[in-house]
């Protein structure tokens, strides 16, 4: 066993980086699939401005235990919640992408909700977890991906403008930042896009975020449907462990999307 793994993976589940990591370690995800950009669109072609869902509109729409197969789906309760104020960035120009990495809300919605969404060990995940290599069995343990499912509404041209602004702050920032929660230092060294379709618009990236040195690739997918953004930020806590790369919560944005349309 490779005590180096079996540390990081460690570090991860349980030490701290995001308020994420703290959300997995309480719980037990790939998908259909990612695909060419095909959210994406110019301005000019975008339509009519929809109008922005109510709370009660939105709460209709959030994810319900059922909706993601081989996923737990919950509210997210107050300690999985991130306050935009409690987000600070070394880079005025990084500001939106920390919050929207972080699930705190991104400029002035309407209305918006959370949930969590925990993905449950496949059958091969359990068959390793009795495994007699000590190191199989503990990455198959932790091979968990936990996805904060957010969506936000806002009036006029606020969630075109939103996902505008995402997208420049991830091109300014793909360098990296140093990012602050709630006193809590870390550091954005990499934003590396990611192919992703749905709804109106859609942008995904891979994050990689270091903390006491030790570095986690976190997921975060938007996708603009009408007026309404919905926001994935993921975690897998084996990959935090061994370096090695995963899926898109796929699975969590199609069901989403699916009761957007």
């Amino acid at each position: 066993m490779r005590p180096t793994v079996i540390r990081r993976a460690a570090v991860a589940a349980c030490t701290a980086s995001l308020a994420l990591v703290a959300t997995a370690c309480g719980s037990s995800d790939s998908g259909s699939g990612g695909a060419d950009g095909k959210g994406k669109e110019s301005a000019a072609a975008r339509p009519a401005v929809a109008k922005a869902l109510t709370a009660a509109e939105l709460d209709k729409a959030a994810l319900v235990q059922g909706d993601v197969k081989g996923h737990k789906v919950s509210k997210a309760g107050k300690d999985d919640a991130v306050a935009a104020s409690a987000v600070t960035v070394d880079d005025k120009a990084c500001d939106t992408f920390a919050d929207a990495l972080l699930g705190a809300q991104v400029g002035k919605p309407v209305a918006a909700n959370q949930r969590k969404v925990v993905s449950e060990p496949k059958k091969d995940q359990k068959e390793k977890q009795d495994s007699a290599d000590a190191e199989e069995a503990f990455i198959a343990a932790f091979d968990i991906t936990t996805t904060m499912a957010s969506l936000s509404s806002y009036d006029g041209k606020g969630a075109q403008d939103t996902i505008d602004g995402l997208r420049t702050a991830a091109t300014a920032c793909s360098g990296g930042f140093g990012l602050t929660v709630a006193g809590d230092k870390q550091k954005v060294v990499k934003i590396e896009e990611e192919k992703i379709s749905g709804g109106e618009e859609a942008a995904a990236w891979t994050v990689t975020v270091e903390q006491d040195g030790e570095k986690a690739p976190f997921k975060l997918v938007v996708v603009r449907q009408g007026a309404t953004i919905a926001s994935f930020t993921s975690l897998n806590l084996a990959a935090s462990g061994t370096g090695k790369d995963y899926d898109l919560p796929t699975a969590v944005v199609d069901a989403q999307l699916a009761k957007l349309a």
